[in-house]
């Protein structure tokens, strides 16, 4: 079983309910140990991935088969199963669930669990499509040590419940920080300047580098123009400028920036897999997109690898100068730090820090007690086996 920060939480959680058989029961538990997994982002702070909807596809279920006290007493086998109205209207209610989605509940959770504990016989979500009902899984739900069989309903609960708390703090921190640095603009504008460029680091959250990279990137293009217009009469000047077009992780067929009056469109990612950027390319019908890179790798070589790649899966040479005439330019993050030094001297630091602290507010339904919600992709990658 992996070892991370918050593992000691579950420790003390398990401790609680179950004195010296915690121990055992942690080691015995494949479902524990799966939670354990998804809870590892507590102590990074708030640009970590929270991993909430797998989470919280557990949570409700639980939830539910704690509140008509299943654990206490009953045959939970004879139950009809609960509503999945009810389940998707509670996880949506739970801190950063408001923009969760379907998938954990019916498929997704299950899916990555066998990945975890591929000889486990046991799935941890019962679903009956014909009538949409849902049940926990209770075999996964009971830890049997030196004879004694332990129900882990509800130190689950709480569990989650520490990690929400945990995952709450860190982002009001981040609001918080931001916010400081805002009020310290005028005294220390490079310790404002070294914040940001953090922000840019490997192992910044995806969504984070995506809120930054807008940021930098709106108020870099702010002051070039074109001159645009559909007759001589009616050209003008024009600033270029970038929209965002959702959440970071909105099916949005590949566009996470658009500029007007260009038609420009920019999609950021992290990965290097060569079939990725060129299915985004298929999605726009090869229409000429523009790739933010979160590496450091010089663009000459990154775009080398593209074009490698596009051999070894296109091999006709005609196919693969096609898809590659399609990326319009690659910005990698040396490029977006020099981008953010020009939009600095041009007197935009303020900005882009009010950038970032609206996007990341907007991002996570921030509201000042806290109450923020996610998206539904828990796409980290964790794919070390568990146990």
């Amino acid at each position: 079983m992996i070892e991370h920060a918050f593992t000691e939480n579950i420790r003390q959680v398990l401790d609680h309910h179950f004195k010296a058989a915690s121990v055992g029961i942690l080691e015995k538990s494949e479902l524990l140990q799966y939670i354990n997994v998804k809870t590892k982002s507590a102590n990074r702070g708030s640009k970590s991935r929270g991993s909430f909807a797998n989470l919280y596809a557990i949570y409700v279920l639980v939830e539910d088969y704690i509140a008509k006290e299943f654990h206490k007493k009953g045959d939970y086998s004879k139950y009809a199963g609960a509503v999945f109205s009810d389940l998707f209207r509670r996880q949506r209610q739970l801190p950063f669930g408001a923009k969760l989605q379907n998938h954990a509940l019916n498929h997704r959770l299950n899916e990555e669990f066998k990945k975890f504990f591929p000889t486990c016989q046991f799935t941890p979500i019962m679903r009956d499509p014909s009538t949409n009902r849902y049940w926990i899984n209770t075999n996964l739900l009971a830890a049997t040590v030196e004879g004694q069989t332990y129900n882990l309903a509800e130190p689950i609960i709480g569990i989650i419940d520490a990690y929400i708390a945990a995952k709450r703090d860190s982002l009001t921190n981040f609001i918080e920080a931001c916010t400081k640095l805002k009020d310290l603009m005028g005294e220390t504008p490079k310790e404002v300047e070294t914040y940001i460029i953090g922000l840019l680091a490997p192992n910044i959250d995806a969504r984070l580098f995506e809120i930054v990279s807008f940021a930098i990137l709106k108020y870099f293009y702010h002051e070039q123009f074109v001159y645009f217009g559909f007759t001589l009469e009616e050209v003008k000047k024009e600033h270029l400028r970038l929209f965002k077009t959702g959440r970071t992780n909105a099916n949005d067929g590949g566009i996470d920036f658009v500029m007007r009056p260009l038609g420009r469109f920019f999609q950021v990612t992290e990965t290097l897999d060569v079939k990725k950027y060129f299915l985004d390319i298929d999605k726009l019908e090869r229409f000429p997109i523009s790739f933010v890179i979160k590496s450091a790798e010089s663009i000459s070589s990154l775009r080398a690898r593209l074009e490698q790649g596009a051999k070894e899966q296109y091999v006709v040479e005609t196919i693969v100068r096609s898809y590659m005439a399609c990326i319009e330019e690659i910005i990698n993050v040396p490029r977006l730090k020099e981008c953010f030094q020009t939009a600095v001297k041009q007197s935009y630091l303020p900005a882009i820090l009010d950038e970032i602290v609206r996007q990341s507010k907007l991002e996570f339904n921030y509201t000042e007690d806290a109450e923020v919600a996610v998206d539904d992709e828990d796409d980290e990658d964790e794919s070390a086996p568990a146990g």
